[in-house]
C-alpha cells in the first residue's frame, strides 16, 4: 500500500496467489511437473489422435487443457512481475527465462491442434457424439478456423520455438525502451504515463511543455521505434504470406471471431461520421477557448470553466462499486474482491507499465488490474474499465481455461459497459451546471478518443503495414503517414505542430497486437446499442441476461451473445445506432 496526500492509499498487486516469489520452489516443481506431462503427452497421443474414442479424445482435451493452466500460471506471474518494473533487469532476465522455458515445454504439446485441424470432418463428427467431447464443441469450433492457414508440422515448430527470439523478443526491446525513457519537464524527469498524463492538465503552458518533451525525446528514439515497427511489420507480412491470409487484418478478424465486412462497416460507419462527431466536436471546443484552433496538446485540455476535482483512491472506489452496484449488485460484488483482496496495482513507479490492464491470468486463481491512478475523473473512467475487464474474466472463469476468453471485439464490452454506468451515475449525481458541462464533455471526449482516434489507429495501421510490403519506411515516412490519419480524423479545428509526428512512437497495441486497435470502437458501438437497450426497458431482467452473457466467455459469438437483447453487429444501422449516443452528447453540449 502506497499513501499519496491527496490520493489516499493506493493498493499494489499481490501475487502470492500464482507464486511468492520467481524462486519459489513451487514455481520450479510445476515446470517440471508441466515437463514431464508434456512429454508423456506427446508419446500417449501424436499421430494417434484420428482413432481415439470419443471418450479417450475428450480425456486428451482434458489433460491438454490441465497443462495450459499451469503453463500460463507461470507465464502470467512472469509476466505481472515484469509490468511492476521494465527497467529492472532481474526480472527482465526472469521474464525471458520463463518464456523460453515454457515455449521449450509447449513444444511437445504443439502438435495437438494442429493434428485436430487434420481430422477429417466426419471423423470429428463422430467423436462429438461423445460428451466428454461435446463440451469442448466451442474451442473446437474456433481451433478449426485457422485450417486453411495451417501449415506443416515442422514449420509451425520451427515459428513456435523461433518466436522468443524474434517477435517477442522485438515487443521486450519495445517495453523496455519505453520504460526507461525519461522526459525532463520542470527540473523533474517524468516517466512518460506522468507526461502524458500532464497533457490534460489544467494549466495550459504545462500541457504545451508536456507536448514539446514528449515529442522532442519520442522523436529522438524514432529510428529505434522504426526499425521496431519495419521489422513487426516485415515479419507478419512473411507469415501471412506463407499462411495464406488476404490483407493484413485478416488474421485479427479472424481470431477475433468477426467477419471482415462487419468490421469494414464499423470502420466506414466511424470514417462517415468524422465531420459530424470529431470536426464538430473540437470546432465546439476551440470556441469555448476563445479560439479558431486548438493547438493538439489542448485537445484533452480541461474546459476553461472547469475545476476538475481530485479523486482520492478511496472515492474512486466507492463512485465505481456504487454505479456497478445500482446497475447489479452480483455484479459489485465480484468488482469489491478486486479492492478487498489486493488485485490491483494503483500507483504511478518509476519502470512500471504505463497505461492500464487487466490481466486474466488463469481460471483457478484470478485476475489483476494495473492502473496508474493520478486522482482525475479520467482515472476514475480508467479504474471502472478495467474493472469491467476483471469482473468479465472472473465470470468468464466457469467455462474452462480453453474457454473462458472472449475474442478482442467482446473483451471490451464489459469494461466500456462498466465505465458507461460509473459516467451515468456520476453525472446525474452531479446538480452543478458547469461541472455537469465538463463532465459531458470529458465523456465525448474519452468516446471519440475511443471511436475516432482508435479506428484512425487503425487506418494508420494498415497504410503502414500496405506501405512496407515495398520496402521499408524511413521513420520520417512513418511520421507522414501518422500526420495525415490524424489531420482526417480529427479535422480543422486542431492545430499539429511538427514534432506530434513522433506520438505514433509510443502505442504499445502497434506491436504487440496489430490492428487490435479497431476492438475499442467496436466494443464502444456496441456498448452505447446494448445501454440504449437496458435505458429503454425493451428487455426484460436485463441485468441477469448480460452476466449471463459475460459468463459465456467464448462459448459463444458475437450473433448469439447479442441475439438476447435484439441486436445483430452484422445490421448496417447497428453501428450508426452506436453513434447517435456521441452524437446525442454532442447535441447536448451544443444546447448549453
Amino acid at each position: 500500500m502506497t499513501v499519496i496526500d491527496n490520493l489516499g492509499s493506493l493498493p499494489e498487486w499481490d501475487l502470492s496467489d500464482l507464486y511468492v516469489s520467481p524462486d519459489a520452489p513451487e514455481l520450479e516443481a510445476d515446470l517440471d511437473k508441466v515437463e514431464g506431462m508434456a512429454a508423456a503427452f506427446h508419446a500417449a497421443y501424436n499421430g494417434r489422435l484420428a482413432d481415439l474414442s470419443g471418450d479417450r479424445f475428450g480425456e486428451a482435451i482434458v489433460e491438454y487443457e490441465r497443462m495450459g493452466e499451469i503453463m500460463y500460471r507461470v507465464m502470467s506471474y512472469a509476466q505481472l512481475l515484469y509490468a511492476g518494473d521494465q527497467t529492472d533487469p532481474e526480472r527482465g532476465r526472469f521474464y525471458q527465462g520463463m518464456q523460453e522455458r515454457v515455449t521449450d515445454i509447449s513444444t511437445n504439446t504443439l502438435f495437438f491442434t494442429l493434428e485436430i485441424n487434420r481430422l477429417d470432418d466426419d471423423v470429428l463428427a463422430a467423436k462429438l457424439a461423445s460428451p466428454k467431447v461435446r463440451h469442448y464443441a466451442p474451442w473446437l469450433r474456433d481451433v478449426r478456423v485457422f485450417r486453411p492457414h495451417q501449415l506443416s508440422d515442422e514449420l509451425e515448430q520451427m515459428l513456435h520455438e523461433k518466436s522468443v527470439a524474434g517477435r517477442a523478443a522485438w515487443s521486450r526491446l519495445f517495453d523496455e525502451t519505453m520504460a526507461r525513457l525519461r522526459f525532463p519537464l520542470d527540473g523533474r524527469m517524468l516517466t512518460s504515463a506522468e507526461a502524458l498524463h500532464l497533457m490534460s492538465d489544467r494549466d495550459p503552458a504545462r500541457r504545451k511543455a508536456a507536448a514539446q518533451t514528449l515529442g522532442k525525446v519520442l522523436g529522438e528514439n524514432a529510428a529505434l521505434f522504426a526499425l521496431v515497427t519495419n521489422t513487426l511489420a516485415k515479419d507478419k507480412e512473411i507469415e501471412d504470406k506463407w499462411r495464406r491470409y488476404a490483407r493484413p487484418q485478416s488474421y485479427r478478424n479472424l481470431s477475433n471471431q468477426v467477419e471482415d465486412e462487419v468490421v469494414d462497416a464499423l470502420v466506414s460507419a466511424v470514417k462517415g461520421c468524422y465531420g459530424q462527431l470529431s470536426h464538430r466536436y473540437y470546432k465546439l471546443k476551440a470556441k469555448w477557448f476563445g479560439v479558431d484552433q486548438l493547438d493538439y496538446w489542448d485537445r484533452n485540455a480541461p474546459l476553461p470553466d472547469d475545476a476538475d476535482r481530485t479523486f482520492t483512491w478511496e472515492r474512486a472506489r466507492d463512485s465505481v462499486l456504487g454505479a456497478y452496484h445500482a446497475f447489479s449488485p452480483d455484479m459489485a460484488a465480484v468488482g469489491r474482491r478486486f479492492f478487498d483482496h489486493n488485485w490491483i496495482d494503483a500507483p504511478v513507479r518509476p519502470g512500471k507499465s504505463p497505461g492500464a490492464f487487466a490481466h486474466p491470468t488463469v481460471t483457478t486463481v484470478h485476475p489483476y488490474l494495473l492502473v496508474n491512478f493520478q486522482g482525475k475523473t479520467r482515472d476514475v473512467m480508467t479504474l471502472a474499465h478495467e474493472l469491467g475487464h476483471g469482473v468479465h474474466q472472473v465470470l468468464a472463469g466457469g467455462q474452462g481455461g480453453l474457454m473462458a476468453d472472449t475474442p478482442l471485439t467482446l473483451a471490451e464490452t464489459a469494461s466500456v459497459f462498466g465505465e458507461m454506468l460509473t459516467f451515468q451515475s456520476m453525472l446525474a449525481a452531479e446538480t452543478d451546471k458547469t461541472r455537469r458541462k465538463a463532465m459531458l464533455a470529458g465523456k465525448v471526449e474519452d468516446m471519440l478518443n475511443t471511436v475516432v482516434r482508435q479506428v484512425a489507429f487503425y487506418q494508420f495501421e494498415s497504410l503502414v503495414h500496405e506501405e512496407r510490403r515495398r520496402g521499408e519506411l524511413p521513420a520520417e515516412r512513418i511520421g507522414e503517414l501518422w500526420m495525415r490519419v490524424q489531420t482526417d480524423s480529427l479535422g480543422p479545428a486542431l492545430r499539429f505542430h511538427d514534432e506530434y509526428k513522433w506520438f505514433w512512437t509510443y502505442i504499445p497495441h502497434f506491436i504487440h497486437s496489430p490492428f487490435y486497435v479497431y476492438a475499442y470502437a467496436f466494443g464502444d458501438c456496441l456498448v452505447n446499442s446494448l445501454y440504449s437497450v437496458y435505458r429503454s426497458g425493451s428487455v426484460p431482467d436485463f441485468p441477469a441476461k448480460y452476466l449471463d452473457m459475460l459468463r459465456a466467455g467464448g462459448v459463444h459469438r458475437h450473433r448469439e451473445l447479442l441475439a438476447p437483447f435484439g441486436l445483430d453487429a452484422g445490421d448496417p444501422s447497428f453501428w450508426r445506432r452506436g453513434l447517435e449516443v456521441v452524437l446525442g452528447f454532442i447535441d447536448e453540449l451544443e444546447g448549453m
